[in-house]
């Protein structure tokens, strides 16, 4: 028989038993959606956090100015910290395991453009804030060193800044006014979500240069002169964080003369660990809803084997028949072989296709915040097709190898439910 006979022959014996082939067919399409929708969804939830947090700032530390709560080279303990505007400089020194050590400097103050006013936050520092606190830019541009070193007065709105001042006009260019100084807008920012924040929403926010900040708007007394709120840090990567920590606090410490261990004298919003729970959990759900969907797998595993089994059983005489007009052992496992493939490969490809398109379907539709819709995983496909291949084959080869074993006189003398 050759190999074209061979898959008409297959075809029309699929085509014969109709139900049987569509129940089998169901069973393997049924476990490929559930396993792909489970892991999909375990995915997005795990990407929409991951988005979220970058929107953010990319795994930074926030390193507020605090209390000392422990004596330090005879300096009594509970002296109020302060940050100069320059000791970014002297900490990125002290700190090769950082990638940026910036400063900021923020307050609120009435702004006035030619349409509207309000009263907004504006935030000063250099130009690497754009890229550590994900500032995207969606028209002109942020500002850079030059801007920062010379002190221009420019100024880059958040989206909700500028339909506050500009509504739906045009706004790079204009020029606002920030408690009675002149600054030109350079740049509006792109629309981003934030699920949290030390001093505002950044699309509500202006943003200046530092020299500009520190020389129009510094810190009020009682603060000291030319001090800062924060210090903005990134690490140059994961491996290098908690030294990055470590070196930022001592270079501090050595600076303000305070213990390098005392933590309430220099508070650190963590947002990398904040970033590693929240991806630890995230992780459970996905791998939880992996297993699920697995456990669904197995169950539509079962059902195929169940079918693959009986109908290996009602075609014993069959197989006798075939065996007595002089086919081969191997040619009989090669056609179940070829049956089972084809019934695989079809049904696993109408359970993909389905579960792509609900996907696509549902990522179509607008997503809360932390989930970023159902993103499908190559793995889950692979997991799919290996599992419920394996079972469909080892379901129908193994009992057809004992059915082709048999003596052709019994294969043919077997009544189904004898």
């Amino acid at each position: 028989m050759t190999l074209k006979d061979l898959l008409l022959d297959t075809i029309r014996t699929l085509w014969t038993n109709k139900l049987r082939t569509f129940l089998t067919m169901f069973g393997i399409a049924w476990g490929i959606v559930s396993i792909t929708l489970m892991v999909a969804a375990g995915e997005g939830l795990r990407v929409g956090q991951q988005r979220v947090s970058a929107n953010f700032g990319k795994d930074i530390m926030i390193i507020f100015a605090g209390t000392t709560s422990l004596q330090a080279g005879g300096a009594r303990a509970g002296r109020a910290m302060h940050w100069g505007d320059t000791d970014y400089q002297f900490v990125g020194e002290q700190s090769p395991s950082c990638r940026y050590v910036i400063t900021e400097l923020g307050s609120t103050l009435p702004i006035t453009s030619s349409y509207n006013t309000g009263t907004l936050t504006v935030a000063g520092s250099l130009p690497p804030f754009a890229e550590i606190r994900t500032i995207p830019v969606d028209m002109g541009r942020f500002y850079d060193w030059s801007d920062a070193s010379e002190g221009r007065r420019v100024a880059v709105l958040g989206t909700d800044a500028k339909k506050q001042l500009f509504a739906t006009r045009p706004a790079v260019g204009e020029t606002i006014t920030i408690n009675s100084f002149p600054y030109t807008v350079i740049g509006v920012m792109k629309h981003k979500d934030q699920d949290s924040s030390y001093d505002g929403f950044d699309v509500q926010k202006v943003f200046i240069p530092f020299g500009a900040m520190i020389r129009d708007f510094p810190n009020k007394p009682p603060a000291l002169p030319r001090s800062i709120d924060r210090l903005l840090v990134s690490s140059r990567s994961d491996e290098d964080h908690d030294e990055c920590k470590w070196q930022v606090r001592r270079a501090l410490a050595h600076l303000h003369d305070f213990d390098p261990h005392d933590k309430e004298a220099a508070s650190i919003w963590d947002t990398y660990e904040e970033t590693k729970a929240f991806r630890a959990m995230t992780n459970g759900m996905k791998y939880f809803l992996g297993a699920v969907g697995l456990v669904s797998l197995l169950l539509g595993g079962i059902g195929v084997m169940n079918v693959m089994l009986v109908a290996v059983k009602e075609r014993t005489r069959e197989i006798g028949v075939r065996k007595a007009v002089g086919a081969s052992t191997r040619v009989v496992l090669r056609q179940f072989f070829i049956e089972t493939l084809i019934v695989v490969f079809l049904s696993g490809g109408f359970g993909l296709g389905f579960a792509y398109g609900l996907c696509a379907l549902v990522n179509s539709l607008p997503m809360p915040m932390y989930f970023a819709g159902l993103l499908p995983t190559w793995q889950s496909v692979t997991l799919s097709f290996s599992l419920l291949g394996t079972v469909a084959l080892l379901s129908a080869m193994y009992p057809a190898s004992r059915a082709a074993s048999v003596d052709p006189i019994e294969a043919l003398r077997y009544e189904p439910g004898g």
